[in-house]
């Protein structure tokens, strides 16, 4: 027998029985990673994907020490939308059919409250929900959690993303200390890491497959004359049509006229830099982290500090006098497992700088001719689209009550619905492009937490 075997874990005979009749027989990479360890206790973080067999992971260790004859809340799985929680359900149901009369209740907004009210009295081992709604029914003593053994964080990165991260903190503000606590990421930003920090006991770290690699920048460099400098960029951008993609520049100025270029040319591009105001560049950074912008223009001092994981490409516009920023500035490329991209723009004057990065990098450098320009390019445009609303933390505004605004009563699906981001008294919410008018019509149509509030496509 293998030991990625299901059979090689001490679980019931009946969970055994159980695996086998769904055809789990072998366990997938994740699963056999962190399976023995949850088994026994441990708190976890593991990295892993959509689709690598994650639920099945949590859903079989929250299941395990489950008592049925007590009807109170044992575990509790947040997911940062309504599809992924009734999807996360259907699983832990089918794995649940082993023993008997497992409840497993869903609680998410955009339905309505009254009804998960009566289900919660007739009481439930198992809810999984999205954080506004449970922590409503938290704050509304519908939900009590202090019986609780397992607390699972899904898709964590996701729900950061969301602006999520103080209703989860006030949730598990709410539960037995002595809980078992597994968080699920894709990715590992540093939002994650405060949080587990903040919230898990000594936890175990479960990578499947390694996310970074030095290797996977690819370098490319481009002699031009000075003249054309512009042109260079607007012709790689509809070359390789990679977005987001940050273009560093040297100046202020040469910021902002590469980014009214871009633009003319119907490149999606805003210029980042210290003469912006804070409302501004709150909101240019919020439409550049929800992909509503695909080239984000910026002084290095402008990006000093951001957190822009997962970029496809970096452009040096002009090569750095410091040939360390310029390691920094390329290693901002390169995404999760996929090869990042790193072109920079090299003038004769500045071959000085290119020499002192060949040196620091310890290798020749791989210079390329630049691609034919396109006569007409098409525009380059980002696949989301964000809706300001004229409200925000101060005025007591919840991601959770923007996402129901859009998904809930036959709106729009969760998966069209991207980052939220909340400041003191404007929120910011990306959806998919091709929804952006219907989800604009029903937010200002439509009433958020209870008031009709301004709404613009931005």
């Amino acid at each position: 027998m293998t030991t990625n075997a299901f059979a090689s874990l001490p679980l019931s005979a009946a969970m055994q029985a159980n695996l086998a009749a769904i055809g789990y027989a072998e366990m997938t990479p994740i699963q056999a990673a962190s399976l023995p360890l949850i088994l026994k206790g441990r708190d976890l973080i593991a990295q892993a994907k959509t689709g690598s067999g994650k639920t099945a992971a949590f859903g079989i260790g929250l299941l395990h020490p489950l008592n049925p004859r007590y009807f109170g809340c044992q575990a509790l799985v947040l997911c940062p939308t309504r599809e992924l929680a009734d999807q996360v359900a259907k699983e832990i149901r089918r794995l649940a059919r082993a023993a008997d009369n497992i409840k497993v209740l869903t609680l998410c907004g955009g339905v309505p409250f009254g009804p998960q009210i009566g289900s919660l009295e007739h009481g439930a081992h198992v809810i999984v929900g999205t954080p506004g709604r449970i922590q409503e029914h938290l704050r509304k003593g519908t939900l009590k959690v202090d019986g609780l053994n397992t607390l699972v964080l899904d898709e964590a990165d996701r729900m950061l993303d969301m602006g999520f991260v103080d209703s989860i903190s006030e949730i598990i503000e709410q539960t037995p200390a002595r809980r078992q606590t597994l968080l699920f990421s894709a990715t590992y930003p540093a939002g994650i890491e405060q949080l587990a920090a903040r919230f898990l006991r000594t936890p175990e770290r479960v990578e499947v497959e390694a996310q970074h690699d030095d290797g996977q920048i690819e370098q490319r460099f481009y002699e031009i004359a000075p003249a054309q400098r512009m042109e260079a960029v607007s012709t790689l951008l509809r070359h390789f049509r990679k977005q987001p993609v940050v273009a560093f520049c040297a100046t202020r100025q040469q910021c902002d006229e590469l980014a009214a270029q871009l633009e003319a040319e119907k490149i999606s591009a805003a210029a980042l830099h210290g003469d912006l105001e804070q409302r501004d560049r709150d909101q240019i950074l919020a439409l550049f982290a929800n992909r509503s912008l695909s080239v984000l223009v910026a002084t290095d001092v402008a990006a000093r500090g951001l957190d822009i994981a997962g970029l496809e490409m970096v452009i040096n516009v002009e090569l750095s006098r410091d040939a360390e920023v310029h390691i920094h500035r390329i290693g901002r490329s390169g995404r999760a497992g996929e090869k990042g991209l790193a072109l920079s723009l090299v003038a004769p004057a500045e071959a000085g700088r290119a020499q002192a990065i060949e040196a620091l990098q310890g290798r020749e450098l791989a210079w390329y001719p630049l691609p034919a320009a396109k006569a007409s390019g098409e525009p380059l445009l980002p696949p989301m689209h964000t809706l300001c609303i004229a409200a925000g933390r101060k005025d007591k505004l919840r991601p959770g009550d923007i996402l129901g605004a859009l998904t809930g009563d036959a709106g729009l699906p969760g998966s069209q619905v991207g980052k939220i981001a909340l400041f003191d008294y404007q929120a910011y919410v990306a959806v998919e492009r091709d929804v952006a008018r219907q989800a604009l019509k029903r937010l200002s149509e439509g009433k958020i937490k209870g008031r009709s509030l301004r709404v613009r496509l931005l």
